[in-house]
């Protein structure tokens, strides 16, 4: 049985970026594992959007550190061919005089506190930077011009190759079957290519961690939930690459938008979606009044979409925790196994420093961000995560 120092299961860009981070940080023996390609799953399914806009003060750090490796991605990896994808274009959020102020005034106050630039905009100096948009009812606008859009494959398939330079084996179409256990400690995996020993295993499987669960007997907190992702053509309004992503937490959906190119919109809800039954990646259909009820949405906002036609439309699933915040850091009673799951819409933008932090923990260093308030314990001691918007991705 071929043995290494760690392996990690999952190669999307959680798992790429674990990969590229063990090695930075000195790892010499390290195998990744992934069902199918490097970045295939939910990554190749991600918006793409990145912001340092939470209402969790945890992630705003996680999000801060990550944004300065995308900021200078090809320097970070060492590859001056590489490339996220960055569209800094900024990002802006509002709300109207309801629920959702209070939280949006109290999340911004604590990013200005963290350090993050922000600027507090009129509704006159917010259709400046957007001028297809209607602010009439915004009691409260933050601008954050140090954010923007990028690709996740991009990212997932840099990172990987990043790894492979620095000596990591990464291994393509092999399905993970069970953890190898002797005495409450993981000696290894079984794969369908055979078994691989390792005193370490890294876990950042996201819709199929239900599957770490079954072999480890641990209750893992996540299930996959489908969301629907339009894209909107409208000749009259085209969103351009300069106008900012947008936010609007006063629309039913809390909708996210963003270019996409051309006289292109893309847009997607930012509450609950469809839980699904089983873990799956394929495509999901998306009814007609679904479309319709968002187009609605997008028209309040954007007066000239009322008439826009869908370019194209597809789905994508979120490994969603109880708090809609992910799980980091070692599992109680199952020694040399550490997870990173459950990131519920968040984990392109977090994926450069929680790839090094969990490589961090493997190696036993201290970690950049303390794992703490991560821990899967924390559903048990009531110590959640939520954000102050309640459910939903923008946490």
């Amino acid at each position: 049985m071929k043995s290494y120092d760690v392996i990690v299961i999952g190669a999307g860009v959680i798992g790429s970026s674990v990969a590229f981070h063990l090695a930075e940080l000195g790892a010499k023996n390290v195998l990744v594992l992934d069902r199918a390609t490097i970045g295939a799953g939910t990554t190749s399914q991600s918006s793409g959007i990145l912001r340092t806009h939470y209402s969790v003060r945890e992630n705003v750090e996680l999000a801060q550190r990550s944004w300065s490796v995308f900021n200078d991605f090809a320097n970070y990896v060492g590859d001056e061919e590489a490339s996220c994808g960055l569209v800094k274009c900024g990002y802006l959020i509002s709300a109207a005089d309801d629920g959702k102020l209070e939280p949006l005034r109290s999340a911004l106050a604590q990013q200005a506190q963290q350090g993050i630039a922000l600027e507090m905009l009129s509704p006159a100096q917010a259709r400046e930077l957007l001028p297809i948009a209607s602010f009439d009812d915004a009691a409260l606008i933050g601008f954050e011009p140090e954010a923007g859009f990028a690709d996740a494959y991009l990212v997932a398939t840099s990172f990987a190759r990043g790894a492979r330079r620095r000596g990591v084996a990464i291994r393509e179409n092999v399905g993970v079957r069970g953890l190898l256990v002797e005495n409450g400690r993981v000696v290894g995996v079984s794969t369908s290519e055979g078994d691989y020993a390792s005193p370490l295993v890294i876990s950042t499987q996201n819709i199929w961690t239900s599957e770490l669960a079954a072999w480890t007997g641990v209750p893992m907190p996540v299930v996959p939930e489908r969301h629907a992702v339009l894209a909107l053509e409208c000749e009259q309004a085209p969103y351009t690459y300069s106008m900012p992503v947008y936010k609007d937490l006063a629309s039913p959906g809390m909708l996210y938008c963003r270019s996409y190119g051309g006289n292109q919109m893309l847009v997607s809800e930012g509450v609950v979606g469809e839980k699904l039954q089983q873990s799956d990646t394929e495509q999901g259909d998306i009814p007609l009044d679904y479309v319709a009820e968002v187009g609605a949405q997008v028209a309040e906002r954007f007066p000239a979409y009322e008439t826009a036609g869908l370019a194209s439309s597809w789905t994508g699933v979120y490994d969603v925790t109880p708090d809609w915040n992910p799980v980091l850091g070692r599992v109680a009673g199952m020694a040399g196994l550490i997870v990173g799951f459950g990131f519920s819409g968040h984990g392109f933008k977090l994926s450069p420093t929680v790839g090094r932090v969990l490589a961090q923990e493997a190696l036993g260093l201290a970690t950049d961000v303390s794992l703490a308030p991560y821990g899967i314990g924390r559903f048990q001691s009531g110590s959640l995560l939520t954000g102050k918007y309640g459910l939903g991705a923008v946490s």
